[in-house]
């Protein structure tokens, strides 16, 4: 029978995570702080965007108000919702404009970024993949404790915001692997990228294939 080997994932004693909900109209963001393993609400909030009549203008906005939100919480990471597939073409085309606009800002400060589907976030918050943005609201106020009176009414901000906790769920767990080896040694060479290998000196005599 196969060998469970579970590898600890390396923590950092703090760590900020920014999760964006991608939109052409309202954009949707929050931002956890996570303390050892404990993640809580830094902020959450939306960036409107409805009153600029132009989609170029749109995608400007949102490149500079991510870069304002990295600016002013310095993230360590971005997690952003992926665009889900639907019949309107034109629609899909704008939605992914903006994520690429995000995730831009975000790269022009070096922020590493992971990207999760929709049913995959409902599914890490709720247990529910086909969960309502209502029922994912409700378990991000009583997973993070957050008072009823901060909750907002634009459900794109919890959106933003269990992006990122579904982010910190992924990258905090174990990783259990069903190793088949039968000793370290052996779980070493079936799974070389898993294991940081230490630097060998070299020695002065070129390999004869130099």
């Amino acid at each position: 029978m196969p060998q469970q080997v579970t590898i600890n994932r390396p923590t950092k004693a703090e760590r900020i995570i920014i999760g964006i909900d991608p939109g052409t109209h309202i954009m949707g963001y929050g931002v956890l702080r996570v303390v050892g393993n404990k993640p809580q609400l830094v902020t959450m909030g939306v960036i409107e965007l409805s009153r600029f009549e132009s989609h170029y203008l749109r995608l400007r906005r949102i490149f500079e108000r991510v870069q304002g939100l990295i600016a002013q919480y310095l993230p360590d990471e971005m997690a952003i919702e992926a665009p889900f597939f639907g019949k309107n073409v034109q629609s899909m085309l704008k939605l992914g404009r903006a994520q690429g606009v995000a995730m831009a800002a975000a790269l022009s400060r070096d922020i590493p970024i992971c990207e999760y589907a929709p049913l995959k976030i409902k599914m890490a918050i709720t247990g529910n993949g086909q969960a309502s943005k209502e029922q994912v609201a409700e378990m991000l106020r009583r997973t993070l404790n957050i008072p009823q009176e901060s909750m907002l009414p634009q459900l794109d901000a919890t959106d933003g915001l269990a992006a990122a906790l579904c982010h910190y769920y992924e990258t905090s767990r174990p990783i259990s692997v069903s190793s088949g080896a039968k000793n370290w040694k052996d779980f070493i060479a079936k799974n070389p990228d898993m294991v940081v290998q230490r630097p060998t000196l070299r020695s002065n005599k070129k390999d004869s294939d130099e």
